[in-house]
């Protein structure tokens, strides 16, 4: 047994001493930060795996904002698959794989296809051939005695097509010299293996700090566990396109999960992965070790976390992340951390990057937010939105029940009164759309590099030195002796 002579800091702890500038205006200084060891992103900021966070809505709306979005592993294989899949169809410069309908098939069921995938058009295709394209213009338009799809399309002979090597700037050529929206892709054998639509071409346009993979596919990642059915969740979510695996456990620092690396790196080499979570110097040096390309760091500082509480262990935050960097540094591989956990304001986010991470994963302040899985609902006269940690009660069982699909013998046999939960749920004040959220954490972060002199995230570590406060001190930083009401 021992105690450590050194104190546990976390972000209220702290504040960052200002140092010279040359910096004239905020917009001056970088933002970009490593996600993993090969994947780089705009704003330093991932939406966490949460089911009350993040879902294809949240995970679209972090990539169109230059984040990134990591899908929870909350529901069945085919569940999460769909989900990627939604959001790498939700913008791209070719869609590889367009939804396609067949002649015969009746309006009503081309309109519910639409409906299900959210796409305004289908590839019509028979005996393997491209016959012809329906859009919802083609079936909003359409008389009440049309009853088939090949009496709505327009057929193959009036359509335009292309090459797979068309480049952008030749597909808008013809978008706009036909004025037309979508281009059908076809190869040397006249097989479709793609379109092309005016809808992405003008959402490349609008959104150059879009997180975007080599084929211009809005990236996401996906969450996976250690369970015997992950490796194959893992080969089904890398076939639908998750750009990066997060490897998700309460501890990280374990045997199983530090194995479970060494395994998916085997069968996928080229995989991105993060790994996680740990709050010691140990842990992430062995997850480094093992092949992870990012390490995301945290033991219960999350709003809705008990793991603390309810089984003593734990390090606050700002000292994890620091004895992290450490640990990853000991292991000679220059792979990036993740703080997970915590962020309550920008200043917050700023401490992070300065103790040594590269990005923050964030669940609580996005809970609240339209993109987040659920509705809100009426509180008191207020409108909030449920948020739960994974670990929580509710989570727990319906992570179980799912794990086991249709066996509902199981189910009966399942004593819930022996689970001990690690989180809460709660609810947290509606906030609107995600986008001002991140607003105001991405300001917070410009200021923060101008104030410690950095041009860019890494100069930010290289300059940042902490002072420890007193209460005083944090009663000092917010506002004080003024009537806000």
């Amino acid at each position: 047994m021992q105690i450590r002579p050194t104190k546990g800091l976390t972000f209220d702890d702290v504040l960052l001493i200002p140092r010279r500038s040359s910096i004239a205006s905020r917009q001056d200084v970088d933002t970009s930060t490593r996600l993993t060891a090969d994947i780089n992103i705009k704003i330093p900021i991932l939406s966490a795996n949460m089911d009350t966070v993040t879902e294809a809505r949240m995970a679209i709306a972090m990539a169109r904002a230059g984040g990134i979005g990591i899908l929870h592993r909350f529901m069945s294989i085919e569940a999460q698959v769909r989900e990627v899949k939604i959001v790498k169809r939700a913008q791209g410069f070719i869609i590889e794989h367009p939804y396609d309908t067949d002649p015969e098939a009746t309006v009503a069921q081309a309109r519910a296809l639409m409906d299900r995938f959210k796409v305004g058009a289908l590839i019509v295709m028979e005996a393997g051939k491209l016959v012809g394209l329906v859009s919802q213009r083609d079936l909003m338009l359409a008389p009440a005695s049309i009853g088939s799809v090949r009496a709505a399309m327009t057929p193959r002979e009036r359509l335009i097509t292309v090459k797979p090597d068309v480049t952008v700037e030749q597909a808008r050529e013809l978008l706009y010299k036909h004025r037309i929206e979508k281009l059908p892709v076809l190869d040397d054998d006249d097989k479709l293996v793609g379109l092309i639509t005016s809808r992405d071409l003008i959402k490349l346009d609008q959104s150059p700090d879009v997180t975007t993979d080599e084929k211009g596919r809005l990236r996401v990642g996906a969450a996976i566990g250690v369970a015997a059915r992950e490796e194959e969740r893992a080969a089904e979510l890398l076939k639908a396109g998750a750009d990066v695996l997060v490897l998700d456990i309460a501890h990280g620092h374990a045997d199983h999960c530090i194995q479970m690396v060494k395994s998916l790196r085997a069968k996928f080499p080229r995989v991105q992965i993060i790994a996680g979570n740990v709050a010691s110097r140990e842990g992430a040096r062995e997850l480094a070790e093992a092949g992870a390309d990012a390490v995301k760091v945290g033991i219960g500082p999350g709003s809705i976390c008990t793991t603390r509480i309810v089984t003593g262990f734990g390090v606050p935050q700002l000292t994890a992340v620091m004895d992290s960097a450490a640990g990853v540094k000991d292991s000679g591989r220059d792979i990036p951390l993740i703080s997970d956990g915590g962020i309550r304001t920008p200043g917050d986010l700023v401490k992070a990057l300065a103790a040594g991470a590269e990005t923050a994963m964030i669940g609580g302040l996005f809970a609240g937010c339209d993109e987040a899985p659920g509705s809100p609902v009426l509180r008191d006269g207020k409108k909030v939105k449920v948020v739960r940690g994974m670990a929580s009660l509710g989570a727990t069982m319906d992570r179980r029940l799912a794990e086991r699909g249709e066996d509902e013998s199981a189910e009966d046999q399942e004593d819930w009164s022996k689970v001990v939960p690690e989180g809460v749920e709660a609810v947290v004040p509606y906030r609107g759309n995600v986008s001002e959220i991140l607003h105001q954490l991405v300001g917070g972060l410009r200021s923060g590099l101008s104030y410690g002199g950095a041009h860019n995230i890494r100069e930010l570590q290289a300059n940042a030195e902490f002072v420890e406060i007193t209460p005083a001190g944090i009663r000092e930083s917010n506002s004080h002796d003024v009537d806000r009401d």
